[in-house]
């Protein structure tokens, strides 16, 4: 028999923290992912809230064509909303949508959602996910 011995680091003890950074930046791709079904369920809610057709391509970084369109909507019942309220799915993405539209800006959502995603890919954003979710690394800084 043969015993093996690793050593586990907490992000915040990882003698090394860009390699901790750089496996995650390279191997997991779904970061954002959440962001991006919250985004598109609040365009979902607002498509029936105010009615009229919906299409959208969208994606967590931006991307050659990529839009937001609402045609033959309730434009009154949209200008009713209060985005602060956030009457849709309850969640930030929501005032975002809300504000965009009233505005006539449909893309602002977008912005921010890519914003968010590069937040979530930097070192800050990447520490925090590390200790949300109680992350441990091994010397060369590969999750384990």
């Amino acid at each position: 028999m043969k015993s093996i011995e690793v050593k586990l680091y907490h992000i915040d003890e990882h003698p090394n923290k860009e390699l901790c950074f750089k496996y995650i930046r390279e191997s997991d791709h779904t970061i954002g992912e959440f962001e991006l079904e919250d985004v598109v369920s609040s365009l979902k809610e607002l498509s029936k809230l105010i009615g009229g057709e919906l299409d959208y391509s969208i994606s967590t970084s931006p991307a050659r064509g990529e839009f937001i369109s609402f045609t033959n909507y309730d434009k009154d019942l949209l200008m009713k909303l209060v985005p602060n309220e956030c009457p849709l799915t309850g969640t930030h993405w929501d005032i975002s949508l809300i504000e965009g539209l009233q505005n006539r800006d449909s893309l602002k959502v977008l912005r921010e959602l890519h914003f968010e995603v590069e937040y979530l890919y930097s070192d800050e954003g990447l520490h925090r996910i590390c200790v949300d979710n109680d992350y441990y690394f091994d010397e060369s800084g590969v999750i384990w």
